[in-house]
């Protein structure tokens, strides 16, 4: 339980640092993707986002 409490954390982190270079490429402007601001400071929640990235990763895992 407390690997995958640190996975997530650790992936969480990650994906902040690249948060800027991802919305280039379109990750977190789909539909089911949720952002808003709170004390001037803009929280992001790309759940769709993130669904579409686990297929892909997926089908790129089986082809290898």
């Amino acid at each position: 339980m407390i690997r995958w409490l640190i996975t997530t954390f650790v992936a969480t982190m990650i994906l902040s640092a690249c948060w800027p270079w991802l919305r280039k490429i379109g990750v977190g402007r789909m539909p089911g993707d949720v952002s808003f601001t709170l004390f001037g400071r803009t929280y992001y929640f790309p759940f769709m986002s993130s669904i579409i990235l686990t297929f892909v990763f997926f089908a790129l895992a089986r082809a290898l």
